[in-house]
């Protein structure tokens, strides 16, 4: 083989080679690139799941027709079971007709047992929770029903709800005014064996008590309390309740407009005159608690009801505004003092305000004015969510069914049937970002508590506690990791021995191995128990091991250069043991310490004295053991970028004269600044992110203060809590996605201002 097919052969193969060589590039850079794109396509799938769980929170509501029917009695009850399918309506002339809701059409016909010559004066709703309904009559007496609704199943699981009004107490009338005249304003209140009754009469106002008749015992003697036997369940069918009390309660109105029962007959309010309100105190023997006018100069209430729960008193008036009041605690938290206090003000329209229906499972209502205008209005969200013009006459009486799902409505002529779609009433911009008023709080406030055993429970839902735990979690853990790992890592790349370091860089790295639900089951069974009871010895270790530090650092500086040149690099292993004697004599003194200085109590020295409250699970506990977990990550991306400083900088320094310290602070610091900003960022991006150590390292209390011993609660933590028992598609699911999108927000924001500060330092000090 001559040299030119030698040549050319080798030619061909180099050719091959640079071919192979540019396929297997393109593969590299395309499957790099199409790493890169999923990537980037995953994190935007992720927020755009995120956004599409939390929208419905924020979508508007709305009222939409249904049918209207031509009434010549008007009614004065309205009422629609949950499947807004079958209702009730009582007209004044005591006819009450069992109707199809949505069309009013009348199913049955049936009459009131009412005394001769009586008619219906007024019908009052009790609390919506209890259902109980009080017709007034024209001699003074009173009926009380309630609406009762059956579904029933056919063989193709076709439901069919039939309703029907009962009389829990009888169907004979109770004496309520003495004198005779007509019941217009009165409430109740009561249970299966009593019932009480505010009521204005002849005499002035009084509350008169009921109460079922008590059997005899035949196993012993006196009387016996037994309202569930047979011949009380007799008695109840034909006068089920006799009078017990009658209690005159102060009053020096003239008219009333409206009397209403207040958190489980514990108040009375009674609004007179037009434009005052009377509180009174039930508890013990009815007193006046306050007296107080409650519209402006020339404005007159015209309507009045309780928010469900009969905490807020919701009192329209003939601007179109209705008030909510409701009673707060005054002075120190100890005080039994108790004043009413307006809330807000709700502006609906231009026209008086003729009727108000609250919500039976929320704290909404609906409002009708005299221009047949119906307003839905959440109270905690202080947000309108729908209006409709629902007649062309004013609105005498409305109702909402059990599901919110429906509005009756009865104006002067005309009954209709508005479907009503509202999901998230509950949730608004101000509600989770703001202070806000809740029902009995002294002020507004920002507060996180989704859930409670009082069915009258208001959700509170505040971002605010959740995001401010978050931070504060994160704060007290980078106060430990971030200058620990740091100047470890300057320390190592820099001045420990080549022999040491590579013994102590893959211990520290191994410790971002251990699980952190582990370390969080240590420091909630183990840490904190310890921290408690040596709480001295704790505060005494974290003052005298920097200053033991020092002071040994300084001795070994004061000998002889000879005597210490052999441990050059190897200096750290010589603080061992002076650490572990100072950690021996901090824990060993702590209880004598504690019993000398602070009484044999530091917790209560310290509440007492300072103020601080000390929970055993608390930001000091997560600061220990989530810095402990963070510092892994900092501490080996830091040496990292520390340890990767081109050699020749400083060789260069330390050639011209500089000291080793002047060398780390003035080149090899601005070198490696990107990489250890980074390190930070993602140390903190951890920490933020950290769920199961702050589950179980804290009391996961949704508290707003940066007091060390107290606990706080995550937006990680808190998804891990209660996202299991969130139903599905409900208000509180979608705030718990809300808090993960929050939480991707705000570790994406800070990823991206690190990224910015990272490049500008790597411009900035590139040319060193």
């Amino acid at each position: 083989m001559d040299k030119s097919t030698v040549l050319r052969t080798s030619d061909a193969n180099r050719l091959k080679m640079q071919s192979r060589r540019r396929l297997k590039d393109k593969l590299a850079n395309a499957t790099i690139g199409l790493g890169g794109i999923s990537v980037i396509l995953s994190i935007v799938l992720i927020f755009f799941y995120l956004l599409y769980e939390v929208w419905p929170l924020f979508s508007g509501a709305e009222f939409e027709p249904g049918k209207s029917a031509a009434t010549t009695v008007p009614s004065l009850y309205l009422d629609a079971d949950e499947y807004n399918e079958s209702g009730i309506r009582i007209q004044a002339d005591g006819r009450y007709d069992l109707i199809a809701a949505k069309t009013g059409a009348v199913i049955s016909e049936h009459h009131l047992p009412l005394p001769t010559g009586a008619t219906v004066s007024a019908i009052i709703k009790g609390p919506v929770l209890g259902g109980l309904v009080g017709v007034g009559l024209s001699n003074g007496e009173m009926l009380v029903v309630k609406p009762d609704y059956q579904s029933t199943f056919d063989e193709h699981n076709a439901r069919t709800t039939t309703a029907n009004l009962k009389f829990p107490y009888g169907e004979k009338a109770l004496r309520i005014d003495v004198a005779g005249q007509p019941l217009r304003q009165f409430t109740l209140y009561g249970d299966e064996k009593k019932l009480i009754v505010l009521a204005h009469t002849a005499a002035g106002v009084e509350q008169i008590k009921f109460a079922k008749p008590v059997q005899e015992s035949t196993e012993s003697d006196g009387l016996s309390l037994d309202f569930d036997s047979e011949p009380a369940a007799e008695a109840a069918a034909d006068n089920g309740l006799s009078e017990t009390e009658r209690t005159p309660l102060p009053f020096n109105g003239t008219t009333v407009n409206a009397v209403v029962y207040g958190q489980d007959g514990v108040w009375g309010y009674v609004v007179h005159d037009d434009t005052q309100l009377a509180v009174y105190s039930l508890r013990g023997e009815p007193t006046l608690s306050q007296e107080l006018r409650i519209t402006e100069p020339g404005v007159k209430v015209t309507a009045v009801n309780a928010l469900q729960g009969n905490i807020s008193l919701l009192i329209g008036d003939s601007r179109g505004q209705v008030a909510q009041w409701f009673p707060i605690r005054s002075g120190d938290g100890d005080s039994e003092n108790f004043v009413m206090q307006k809330v807000r003000g709700i502006k609906l329209g231009e026209s008086a305000i003729t009727a108000i229906a609250p919500e039976i499972a929320r704290k909404g209502f609906i409002a009708g004015d005299a221009k047949g205008v119906v307003s839905y209005f959440y109270t905690t969200s202080d947000r309108l969510i729908a209006q409709a013009q629902v007649a062309t006459t004013p609105i005498r009486t409305l109702s909402l069914s059990r599901r919110s799902e429906g509005v009756l409505a009865q104006s002067d002529d005309a009954y209709s049937f508005w479907k009503l779609d509202s999901h998230h009433p509950d949730v608004s911009a101000s509600a989770l970002f703001t202070k806000v008023w809740y029902e009995s709080y002294p002020k507004p406030d920002y507060t996180w508590q989704s859930s409670s055993a009082n069915i009258d429970f208001e959700s509170k839902l505040s971002m605010i506690p959740l995001s401010f735990g978050t931070l504060k979690a994160a704060v007290y853990a980078m106060i430990l990791a971030a200058p620990l790992a740091s100047l470890g890592a300057m320390y190592t790349s820099m001045f420990m021995a080549p022999a040491l370091r590579r013994k102590v860089k893959p211990t520290i790295e191994l410790m971002g191995a251990l699980p952190t639900v582990i370390l969080g089951f240590l420091a909630g069974l183990w840490l904190a128990p310890t921290i408690e009871a040596n709480l001295p010895g704790i505060f005494s270790l974290l003052l005298l091991t920097p200053l033991g530090i020092l002071l040994i650092g300084y001795l070994w500086s004061r000998m002889p250069l000879e005597k210490r040149s052999f441990a050059d690099g190897w200096a750290p292993i010589i603080l061992i043991g002076p650490i572990l004697l100072i950690g021996y004599v901090c824990f060993t003194l702590s209880q004598p310490v504690e019993v000398l200085f602070f009484g044999g109590d530091v917790r209560l020295w310290l509440e007492t004295q300072t103020g601080l409250n000390f929970d055993q699970r608390n930001a000091l506990i997560v600061g220990l053991t989530m810095g402990f977990a963070v510092i892994p990550s900092i501490y080996s991306i830091s040496e990292d970028a520390l340890f990767a400083v081109p050699r020749h900088l400083p060789n260069g320094s330390l050639a011209l004269g500089a000291t080793q310290w002047q060398t780390l602070m003035r080149v090899v610091l601005p070198t490696a600044s990107p990489g250890i900003f980074s390190a930070l960022m993602i140390g903190l991006g951890r920490a933020i992110g950290e769920t199961m150590i702050v589950l179980m390292a804290t009391g996961n209390t949704a508290v707003m203060d940066w007091n060390i011993f107290e606990g706080m609660r995550t937006l990680s933590a808190n998804l891990a809590v209660e996202m299991g028992e969130a139903e599905v598609a409900s208000t509180h699911f979608r705030v718990l996605f809300l808090s993960a999108l929050l939480l991707f927000v705000i570790t994406f924001v800070l990823n991206t201002a690190a990224e910015i500060v990272r490049n500008r330092l790597r411009k900035k000090y590139g040319s060193l």
